[in-house]
């Protein structure tokens, strides 16, 4: 199965991203990414619940949620970069922006494909060994489904803007920027930047590249 067929159809585990996607500071200081992990995807579970109801009359009102909770905290920049990797220095200064809103625009789509699949799972996040001036740190987690195995899901975060920010997750081990490397990579082999940004377009606007 294309990755991009599968992201569309990740699980709810995904939605651990959700949970650090809140206030970067308390009290003027920043918080501490494990504890805006835990803080936050209480929140989110919470707006999921409220509005549950309107969620079912209006399935698009999930792209809100992510736009409101993800997208603040999600560093698009360094994300798009390490996706299209060496392919990077081949685009043009255009074909980056172009291709940075496109990548965003297929993360909404994900994001929200996993919000509204959310059930009763709940996550588990493990505290962080963090040493004074870190800017990187991975933050573990798993999360707990019902009747299933544990999934560990874990994230690669850095301070950027005066808060913390998720530059790649993994998901049972496999990193999700690694893997859209790999199939952006052989849509650039086929068609260039060019013809990866339409296949994007394409999947963005619900249109088949067959």
């Amino acid at each position: 199965m294309n990755l991009i067929k599968q992201t569309y159809c990740l699980p709810v585990y995904v939605l651990g991203l959700l949970a650090l996607l809140g206030s970067a500071t308390v009290a003027g200081e920043i918080t501490p990414p494990d504890v805006l992990l835990r803080q936050t995807s209480d929140e989110v579970i919470e707006v999921l619940k409220a509005k549950k109801d309107q969620l079912k009359d209006d399935p698009d009102l999930v792209y809100e949620l992510v736009n409101e909770y993800i997208l603040p905290h999600l560093d698009e920049v360094t994300i798009a970069k390490l996706a299209l990797g060496k392919n990077w220095r081949l685009a043009s200064r255009e074909q980056k922006l172009e291709f940075i809103e496109e990548f965003k625009m297929l993360l909404i789509r994900t994001y929200g494909k996993s919000l509204s699949e959310f059930r009763d799972q709940t996550i588990r996040y493990f505290p962080v060994n963090m040493k004074e001036g870190d800017k990187k740190v991975v933050v573990k987690s798993e999360v707990l489904q019902p009747g299933g195995p544990s999934i560990p899901v874990s994230y690669r975060m850095r301070i950027k803007d005066s808060g913390w920010k998720v530059y790649d997750l993994s998901i049972d081990g496999v990193s999700l920027v690694t893997s859209y490397r790999g199939t952006f990579a052989q849509e650039v082999r086929k068609g260039g930047i060019d013809g990866l940004l339409k296949m994007l377009k394409n999947k963005n606007t619900g249109v088949s590249s067959s």
